[in-house]
C-alpha cells in the first residue's frame, strides 16, 4: 500500500518527493496518503473530458468525502489511506471541503479580478494541503498554521507564474484581471493567442513578487515545526521558490518555456535546508491572511 501511494507522489511532484524523503518515518507515510488523496482529487477534475464531467467530478469528491468522514471508506487504497490519516490526525471537514471547493472553481471556469481572489483560490487548492501537513506534523497553533498556509499560496503562485502559457492553451487565465487591464493586455486575445509579450511578463513578475512575500512569511513558521520537519518543509520552500527564480532568469516568459530546476540544482538547495534543523523560534506576530481565518477557526473548534 505504501509503495503504491508514494508512487503517486513520485509521478506527480519530483520536487516535493525529494523533500518528503526528509521527513521522519511518522510524518512520510501520513503524507503520501495526504498526497495521494489530493491528486487523485486534482487528476478527476482536470482530466474530465467535459465542464458536465468536471462537475461531476466534483460532486464525486464530495460523496468520498461524505464517506470519508462518516468511517465508511471504500477499499479503494487512495480514501481508505486518507480516511486514515483524518480521524488520526483529527483533520477537520473545512480542510478537505475547500480543497474541493478549489477544485470546482476550475471546473467552473471561474477566472479572478483581483490579487485577493487568486490568493482565495490558492489557499483553497494549496493552502489548505499545507495546513493538513502541519497537522500531521504535530503543530496546531494557529500562527504556525497561517504561516505553512502562506506557504501553500507561495507554492499556488509560483505555479501560476510557471504555467502562463500552459494554462492559457487549456482556456485558462489565473492571472489578476484587474493587473492585466492595468498592464494593458486583452484577455481574450491573450487566450486566443498566448504571448510573451511585455506587459505579459512584467504581471508575471508582479505576482512573483506577491509569492516571495509570502515565502519570506512563512520562514518564521518552518521555525515552529518539530525540529525533524524542517529541513523537509525548508527544502520544498527552496525548490518551489527556484522555479520562480528560473521564471525570472528567462525574463519572465512562461508562455514559450517551462521553468524547471535541475536536480544538482535541488540538491544543492537541499543541502542548504540542513541548517534549518538549528533555527530559533521567533516571533510569529505576522498577519493572517483573511482568506485563511476561516479554515484556522476550523481547526481550533476540532
Amino acid at each position: 500500500m505504501t509503495t503504491q501511494l508514494e508512487e503517486i507522489l513520485r509521478a506527480g511532484s519530483k520536487s516535493f518527493h525529494l523533500a518528503s524523503r526528509l521527513l521522519p518515518e511518522r510524518v512520510r507515510q501520513p503524507t503520501f496518503a495526504l498526497y495521494a488523496f489530493c491528486r487523485f482529487a486534482d487528476d478527476a477534475v482536470d482530466d474530465a473530458p467535459s465542464d458536465h464531467d468536471a462537475r461531476r467530478a466534483v460532486d464525486g469528491l464530495r460523496a468520498r468525502l461524505d464517506r470519508v468522514y462518516a468511517g465508511r471508506p471504500s477499499n479503494a487504497v487512495v480514501e481508505r489511506s486518507f480516511a486514515g490519516i483524518i480521524e488520526r490526525f483529527d483533520i477537520p471537514r473545512a480542510l478537505p471541503d475547500a480543497l474541493v471547493e478549489g477544485m470546482e472553481w476550475d471546473a467552473q471556469g471561474r477566472t479572478y479580478e483581483t490579487a485577493a481572489e487568486v490568493r482565495s483560490y490558492g489557499v483553497r487548492v494549496a493552502g489548505t494541503v499545507g495546513l493538513m501537513m502541519t497537522l500531521v506534523m504535530g503543530r496546531r497553533e494557529p500562527d504556525v498554521l497561517a504561516r505553512a498556509c502562506d506557504l501553500g499560496v507561495a507554492m499556488q503562485l509560483t505555479n501560476i507564474a510557471r504555467d502562463v502559457g500552459e494554462d492559457a492553451r487549456r482556456g485558462r487565465l489565473y492571472l489578476p484581471g484587474e493587473w492585466l487591464d492595468a498592464a494593458g493586455v486583452n484577455r481574450e486575445e491573450f487566450l486566443a493567442r498566448p504571448t510573451p509579450t511585455r506587459a505579459i511578463r512584467a504581471v508575471t513578475a508582479q505576482l512573483l513578487e506577491e509569492a516571495s512575500r509570502l515565502y519570506a512569511a512563512s520562514d518564521a513558521g518552518i521555525a515552529h515545526l518539530p525540529r525533524d520537519c524542517r529541513t523537509a518543509i525548508r527544502a520544498a520552500r527552496l525548490v518551489y521558490s527556484a522555479i520562480g527564480e528560473s521564471v525570472k532568469r528567462a525574463d519572465f516568459d512562461s508562455v514559450t518555456r517551462r521553468a524547471v530546476v535541475p536536480l544538482r540544482r535541488k540538491l544543492w538547495l537541499v543541502l542548504r535546508a540542513l541548517g534549518a534543523r538549528a533555527w530559533r523560534p521567533a516571533s510569529l506576530d505576522g498577519p493572517i491572511s483573511p482568506e485563511a481565518v476561516s479554515l484556522l477557526g476550523a481547526v481550533r473548534s476540532a
